[in-house]
């Protein structure tokens, strides 16, 4: 600070000072800057007052005027950053907000209904030793087709209008198409597994029919498996879906990977038998397919047929959600309506 500050100057200084300690809101906070630091406020007129004082103390007079000046505006920095926090905090106290309080927890999507039924599938499955085994979606056409019996010109590959990408690869159109990896890959040691995932049909969009959907294969193989095995497995599987009470029946079917085949039925989850029109009154609805694994498909995963049999049964799992929950149209599953997949939140 200079020795030579005029006692005025010293005197308005320590003024102004004060008045600014004393300032408690935003708007006094503007009145004081207007009063003095503003281009009409006080200090203008100090330094207006150089060019009065005799020439050799002008140089003096001014540095002593831009101390104050300095002093002012850091004090007036300071005092509006209190000021300013402190106007922040008499508005959330009138708000009534808590900031300690911890922060709302954010709105969380819900799992799609095809996905909760197959985490449940799978863990009904696993209370039996099943483990699941994931295999490719766009598939080699042996695999699909050539290797679960079915040459080229098989009758059966007409059932299954098929996306393809190239003469040999195509989308897989069932997850059976994972049963000879699986084979190939555990072969000779005995296999059980579930091959859940999507498959791909080129097929019109219906409310029966859609060109995606999912699945769910199951494969037993071993030195001792019967047709009984069969029948147990998928008995305890839709009393874990569908209730302790219950019941299935084996109908005679063809599948060309499976010898004999069979249609598994539900008792109708409407009328619990009595008959309806959903049911056709026969008390009855078609669930899966399943059968004993051909020999020849346990051959071409590596099985000697004479030693080794088993059981392979395939789901649809949006098939299932239907007759579970009385849903008539498949496409629901795939239209991304907020109204329907919210009820399964």
């Amino acid at each position: 600070m200079s020795q030579e500050r005029d006692p005025e100057l010293e005197a308005y200084r320590n003024r102004a000072l004060e008045e600014l300690s004393r300032v408690g809101s935003e708007q006094l906070l503007e009145e004081w800057y207007r009063r003095h630091l503003s281009p009409s406020g006080s200090l203008v007129g100090w330094r207006r007052s150089i060019g009065k004082a005799p020439p050799e103390r002008r140089k003096e007079v001014g540095r002593a005027i831009n101390e104050v000046a300095d002093e002012l505006n850091r004090a007036f920095a300071a005092r509006r950053e209190v000021v300013e926090l402190q106007a922040i905090e008499e508005r959330l106290r009138q708000s009534g907000v808590d900031v300690t309080l911890p922060a709302r927890a954010q709105a969380q999507g819900g799992l799609h209904p095809s996905t909760q039924a197959l985490r449940e599938i799978q863990s009904v499955f696993a209370l039996l030793g099943f483990v699941p085994f994931e295999s490719p979606h766009v598939e080699l056409d042996d695999y699909n087709f050539g290797l679960l019996n079915m040459a080229p010109d098989h009758p059966a590959r007409d059932m299954q209008d098929t996306f393809y990408v190239s003469k040999d690869v195509l989308m897989r159109t069932h997850t059976s198409s994972g049963q000879v990896r699986a084979l190939q890959k555990y072969c000779p040691a005995p296999v059980r597994i579930i091959l859940p995932g999507l498959c791909y049909r080129h097929e019109n969009i219906t409310t029966r029919s859609e060109i995606q959907f999912h699945q769910v294969e199951g494969l037993l193989v071993g030195p001792d498996v019967r047709m009984s095995d069969l029948k147990g497995v998928l008995l305890f599987f839709v009393r874990q879906m569908f209730g302790e009470n219950q019941a299935i029946r084996l109908r005679g079917s063809y599948f060309p990977f499976t010898e004999p085949s069979v249609e598994i039925d539900i008792r109708c989850t409407l009328c619990a038998g009595d008959g309806c029109r959903v049911c056709k009154q026969t008390g009855w609805l078609e669930l899966l397919g399943a059968g004993l694994v051909h020999p020849r498909v346990l051959a071409n995963g590596g099985y000697d047929p004479k030693v080794h049999r088993g059981i392979a049964f395939g789901l649809g799992v949006e098939r299932l959600l239907m007759l579970r929950h009385g849903i008539r149209d498949i496409r629901l599953f795939f239209e991304n309506d907020l109204r329907f997949l919210e009820q399964f939140a």
